[in-house]
């Protein structure tokens, strides 16, 4: 089995890469695997780093990222979809996403909590704060660190709690903390 890691560089710096090292190292264990040793980023601009790895091969590559953000998202449930480590293998995603093709992304509800989008973490503003799904379907870089500072406040998040909600955001490492402006959220089946 073999895992991902996906990491933003802006002209060569590596961006959070300590809450990537977290994560592999909570992947593989206690691992003398390490990140930095691997990237090698392009100098000019804004490059997706992925690493594909496991305890003893990884493989590099670098792509140029343009921010596109989605704007009409479909509730789907999915109880038995498991995907607390970041995974290479993301089909069973992939396929969930291309049931709701019409829409620009899923928000993937279990056991009528919500947990993440098909490729970002979520949080949802009440109040002047920031609470973010207690169990999101994978604990992404951008998140803990959000939570580590104090942004995000952790919550069980229903979907009855939605209209309880003023708006909502994506994060990721590569699109960091995005608030979705005019977003449309289809709730029913």
């Amino acid at each position: 089995m073999r895992f991902l890691e996906t990491i933003a560089s802006i002209d060569g710096e590596i961006l959070h890469l300590d809450y990537h090292q977290k994560r592999v190292n909570k992947t593989l264990g206690a691992s003398s695997f390490v990140l930095s040793e691997l990237l090698n980023p392009p100098q000019d601009g804004y490059f997706r780093c992925r690493v594909i790895y496991d305890k003893n091969t990884s493989i590099t590559s670098y792509h140029p990222y343009t921010l596109k953000l989605a704007k009409s998202f479909k509730l789907v449930h999915a109880d038995r979809l498991n995907y607390h480590l970041k995974y290479e293998n993301r089909q069973e995603l992939n396929q969930l996403k291309t049931q709701y093709a019409k829409y620009d992304e899923i928000i993937i509800v279990k056991n009528n909590l919500l947990t993440d989008t098909s490729i970002a973490n979520l949080a949802f503003f009440k109040n002047g704060s920031w609470f973010t799904p207690k169990t999101p379907l994978l604990e992404g870089t951008t998140r803990a660190r959000l939570i580590d500072e104090g942004f995000l406040h952790v919550s069980d998040i229903a979907i009855k709690d939605l209209d309880n909600f003023q708006g909502f955001a994506l994060m990721n490492a590569m699109i960091d903390f995005e608030i979705i402006q005019d977003g449309i959220m289809a709730i029913k089946k």
